[in-house]
């Protein structure tokens, strides 16, 4: 299946400004599909299989596939990252609804969104290459977890609790909580400073996004960042210092810098903005706009759309091999 793209008069400008060459990734949660575009052209190349309600992606360990969470399907899908052509099928992964590996791919850790439950699965690493999962613990959590987030030592996950606006803490070598604690309303994605010392929480239940200081025992809210209205899921601008938040509601997109706590600059995010991933040179925002079926590409200096991607129904993970750093 097909699709053309559609956007403005600038839309050829955003196309010969691409400079990846590998795809871009889109996940239809409502159409159990994956969308593969043509970075360059800007148009889909063909919509993939996988399993029921995709909704985020991560790359495995040797960088060789792209893990889609399948929630609903109980499983993860692997793909060719250079290719987009399906690779396997890994079953038995309870309700993965957002996932990540610990950066020191030790590590696998799951939401179960609907399960209330966080997994954590030691990766196995065969000499052969390739990687397995084994189920270390399975840890009780209040309602409705959203969102991961490991540090950078590896240590510690850190997760939203969207239906008990709270927050947890859970250590990865022991698998047991160190902390849960009360965040503000309906806590979704969250994203941690370089320097592990401060943990970001967009709120989409509010117009903020919620800056925590987790250095101690239990964590010490520093500030309350005012966004846009569904303050929801993060991408880092790639220089360690600022961080992108998309605002569902609102139909925007914030950069916080996150040494000053303070919105910098602001840039359009049509029909409910949620997932982003950025290019290598940080010319351009690609953004999944849910309510609209479309990939929205967005020009960071001119901070206008510049084109959009027809894709499936209710756009939600979007990720690239060529992008900007992650942190």
């Amino acid at each position: 299946m097909s699709a053309q793209a559609q956007g403005s008069a600038a839309a050829p400008a955003a196309s010969t400004a691409a400079s990846a060459k590998t795809p871009i990734f889109v996940l239809n949660s409502l159409d159990a599909t994956l969308s593969v575009i043509d970075p360059v052209a800007l148009t889909e190349i063909k919509r993939v299989p996988v399993g029921k309600e995709p909704h985020h992606l991560y790359l495995s360990p040797d960088e060789k596939s792209l893990l889609v969470a399948n929630a609903l399907g109980n499983s993860l899908t692997l793909v060719d990252p250079r290719t987009g052509d399906i690779q396997r099928t890994i079953n038995d992964i309870v309700d993965p609804y957002q996932l990540r590996f610990s950066p020191d791919m030790k590590w696998f850790v799951t939401a179960a969104n609907r399960l209330n439950h966080i997994d954590i699965y030691k990766v196995i690493r065969p000499v052969g290459g390739g990687f397995e999962l084994q189920l270390a613990k399975r840890v009780p959590a209040g309602k409705t977890p959203s969102h991961v987030i490991i540090d950078s030592k590896s240590t510690v996950v850190y997760a939203s609790l969207q239906d008990s606006d709270q927050l947890i803490a859970i250590d990865l070598a022991t698998q047991t909580p160190r902390w849960t604690h009360p965040s503000g309303k309906m806590p979704a994605d969250v994203f941690l400073s370089a320097d592990d010392k401060t943990l970001l929480v967009g709120l989409t239940g509010d117009s903020v996004v919620e800056a925590w200081d987790v250095q101690g025992a239990e964590p010490k809210l520093i500030k309350r960042i005012p966004t846009g209205d569904g303050a929801h899921a993060f991408r880092a601008w790639g220089d360690k210092r600022h961080v992108l938040v998309s605002n569902r509601v609102a139909n925007s997109i914030s950069r916080i810098d996150i040494q000053t706590l303070s919105v910098t600059d602001t840039y359009p995010g049509p029909s409910g903005p949620d997932c982003m991933d950025l290019s290598a040179d940080r010319k351009f925002i690609y953004v999944a706009s849910r309510w609209a079926r479309k990939l929205t590409v967005i020009d960071t200096a001119s901070k206008k759309v510049v084109q959009q991607i027809n894709v499936g129904k209710s756009p939600h993970g979007v990720w690239m091999l060529d992008h900007a750093p992650r942190q």
